[in-house]
């Protein structure tokens, strides 16, 4: 890419985007491909695609390890999720509708 392609768009109230179609042409991304972002220490943030290989949360692979040592150590503390439990979240849930475009709430703008 010899040229510099530069392009804008708008964040959401929900802090999302669409990513402009030069730049998706560019870095040939298609529908459900990662993104990955780079933001450098003079504030300038680089898009790129990123890699097939997905990346690990340090603390939830952490988790994963500790919580498969102990299965693996306390094998008989394993019970079967008994179906009063999907019941009892099923009732605590009902007629909960969720909006997935609904601004964030206020005290949530720093996440």
């Amino acid at each position: 890419m010899n040229t510099a392609i530069e392009d804008d768009s708008t964040l959401t109230d929900r802090y999302q985007t669409t990513v402009p179609a030069s730049v998706r042409r560019a870095l040939k991304l298609k529908r459900r491909d990662r993104i990955h972002y780079t933001v450098r220490p003079n504030g300038e943030v680089v898009l790129s695609r990123a890699s097939d290989e997905p990346s690990q949360d340090p603390v939830m692979a952490s988790f994963l390890a500790f919580l498969e040592r102990d299965l693996q150590a306390h094998p008989e503390n394993i019970r079967p999720v008994a179906a009063g439990t999907f019941a009892e979240a099923e009732r605590l849930t009902s007629g909960i509708e969720v909006d997935l475009d609904e601004a964030l709430p206020e005290d949530d703008d720093d996440a």
